[in-house]
C-alpha cells in the first residue's frame, strides 16, 4: 500500500504533463497542476501541486473544478477563493459595512483597481444582502456560504476587474 501511494504522485505527474503537452492547444486547465488546493499552494511548482492534490484527495476536487468550471482553475481564482473561505466572517461584516480590509484585499486578489472597488463593493453588496435573506441561508455550512460569495463576486468583477 505504501508503494502504490508512493507511485501514484510519480504517475499522475507524468500523465499530466504528457497529457498536456499532447494537447496543449485548447485542452483547458492541467487538474492536477492547475487546479484544487495543490495549484493554490503550490504555484510555481508543477509537480509539488500535482502530489498535493493527489495526496488530499486523491485529486478529485482538483478533477471536479477543472471538468465542471474550468475558468475557476487559475491560480488568481484559487488564491481568492482560499481567501474567501479563510477570510468568510470579517469578510462578510467588510461588505455589509461596503468597507473595511478584507474586503479591499478580496477586490485586490480580483484584480480591481482602488478606482473599481466602490462600484463593485456596492453590486457585491446589493446581491450578498439578498442571499443572506433567502430561505435556507441560515443552514448552509460554511463552505457553501463561501462558495456562494465567491460567486457573488466572481460574477460581479468578472467583466470588469482582472480575473
Amino acid at each position: 500500500m505504501k508503494n502504490l501511494l508512493f507511485l501514484m504522485p510519480l504517475f499522475l505527474c507524468s500523465f499530466s504533463n504528457s497529457a498536456s503537452a499532447a494537447g496543449a492547444a485548447g485542452s483547458g486547465p492541467n487538474p492536477y497542476s492547475d487546479c484544487g488546493i495543490g495549484a493554490a499552494l503550490f504555484k510555481n511548482t508543477e509537480w509539488a501541486a500535482v502530489i498535493s492534490n493527489v495526496i488530499w484527495d486523491l485529486g478529485s476536487t482538483a478533477v471536479t473544478s477543472a471538468t465542471v468550471s474550468p475558468e475557476t482553475c487559475s491560480k488568481k481564482n484559487v488564491k481568492a477563493a482560499m481567501f474567501i473561505r479563510d477570510a468568510y466572517a470579517p469578510l462578510v461584516e467588510d461588505v455589509a459595512r461596503g468597507q473595511g480590509e478584507h474586503l479591499t484585499a478580496a477586490l485586490d486578489l480580483f484584480e480591481c483597481s482602488r478606482e473599481q472597488h466602490a462600484a463593485m463593493t456596492q453590486g457585491v453588496r446589493a446581491v450578498v444582502v439578498k442571499a443572506v435573506v433567502a430561505p435556507g441561508f441560515n443552514e448552509q455550512q460554511p463552505l457553501e456560504k463561501a462558495v456562494q460569495l465567491f460567486n457573488i463576486i466572481d460574477s460581479k468583477t468578472r467583466n470588469t476587474c482582472g480575473v
